[in-house]
C-alpha cells in the first residue's frame, strides 16, 4: 500500500460532516439485522476513506457495509 502525504505523525485528511455521527448500518442489504454505530474517520479528501466504529467494538469501511445517517433517533432515506 503506498504512503498518503497527507497522512502523517502531524497531517491527516480534511473530515466530513459525518464525523462523529451515529449511523445505522447493514450488510448485504439485510436491514433485519441492523447494527449503529459511529463515524470516526470521513476523509475529504485522499484517501477518501470512512471507517464506523459498530456499537459492538468493531471497525468497519464504509465500502463493507450499507449505512444511514441517524438523525433525531428516526432512520433517514436509504442506505447508502
Amino acid at each position: 500500500m503506498a504512503a498518503q502525504k497527507n497522512v502523517g505523525y502531524d497531517t491527516f485528511p480534511k473530515q466530513g460532516t459525518f464525523l462523529n455521527q451515529t449511523v445505522a448500518v447493514v450488510f448485504h442489504y439485510d436491514t433485519t439485522r441492523t447494527l449503529f454505530g459511529v463515524v470516526v474517520r470521513d476523509d475529504c479528501e485522499e484517501p477518501g476513506l470512512m471507517i464506523i466504529k459498530l456499537d459492538d467494538g468493531r471497525h468497519v469501511m464504509a465500502t463493507e457495509c450499507q449505512y444511514q445517517l441517524v438523525k433525531s433517533g428516526k432512520l433517514g432515506g436509504g442506505y447508502g
